[in-house]
């Protein structure tokens, strides 16, 4: 007997299509979304089907297809959660903002180019997917520089934040380096000066 495949229980929840925002399903399993934010395409494995109806799309499992029982439902969780990724970017998109810690630390952008000094003896410039949009927050008195990144596609923006990060870790003394604006840090106490 066939065992029965159990389906995600966020892959059971239907994706609302938002005003202005127009899905399409390709004869080969290709979604393609389209907002005013941009578009976006993702290829679903061929074990998942997808049906757009009363302005929702909803995801169930092939059952003919010949993958794991286990990966179906695993497959089934993961293309809902891309799908709704992509629903929401191209509707309102992503953004993550990045917080400079450090003497001197700063960024510049210039179009798709961001220039950093990281308190190093040159500095790093990187070039920026055209789908990423990079803004500098205006620099308070006593606050760090804070780096605005956005884009429709919330799996690019991410990459785009790891490679930040990765120019300079936030080290765990004093908590210097590239973070996240929220990010909570853990922090080691330094070595004290010996007792006399």
């Amino acid at each position: 007997m066939a065992k029965e495949v159990k389906l995600s229980r966020i892959g059971k929840l239907p994706v609302e299509i938002p005003a202005g925002v127009t899905v399409t399903v390709s004869d080969d399993n290709t979604v393609t979304v389209k907002g005013p934010k941009g578009e976006l395409s993702q290829k679903v494995d061929p074990s998942i089907t997808l049906k757009i109806e009363n302005g929702k799309i909803e995801f169930g499992v092939n059952e003919n297809s010949n993958v794991d029982y286990k990966q179906k439902g695993a497959f089934h969780g993961l293309y809902r959660a891309l799908v709704h990724n992509m629903v929401t970017g191209v509707s309102k998109g992503f953004e993550i903002r990045q917080e400079l810690v450090g003497v001197g630390y700063r960024v510049a952008v210039q179009g798709q180019v961001l220039t950093f000094s990281l308190g190093y003896s040159h500095e790093i410039q990187l070039m920026l997917p055209a789908e990423v949009k990079a803004e500098a927050a205006e620099v308070k008195k006593g606050e760090n520089p804070v780096l605005i990144l956005r884009s429709a596609d919330k799996q690019l923006l991410g990459e785009v934040a790891a490679k930040i990060r990765s120019f300079r870790r936030p080290e765990p003394y004093k908590g210097k380096g590239i973070k996240f604006v929220g990010e909570q840090l853990r922090r080691k106490a330094g070595k004290t000066a010996a007792a006399k």
